[in-house]
């Protein structure tokens, strides 16, 4: 382990003992790759189905270009 990343992550006081910021750590690792799986899934989808393909309400890009108008 990186003893100055270590001392460093020590220092934001985050847990009061190494267990707690090493969980707090990887809480927020996984955060991180749950939210980059997400974005990747939303890619995914308007990938296959782009913005601006209507469908019976109409078309994602013309309300959204409506809706930065108002």
């Amino acid at each position: 382990m990186d003893s100055e990343l270590l001392s460093e992550a020590r220092s934001t006081g985050v847990g009061s003992n190494d267990a707690e910021l090493v969980d707090a750590a990887l809480a927020a690792l996984l955060r991180h790759y749950r939210r980059a799986e997400l974005d990747k899934a939303y890619e995914t989808a308007y990938a296959a189905r782009p913005i601006t393909d209507p469908d019976e309400w109409g078309d994602l890009s013309s309300f959204r270009d409506a809706a930065g108008a108002s």
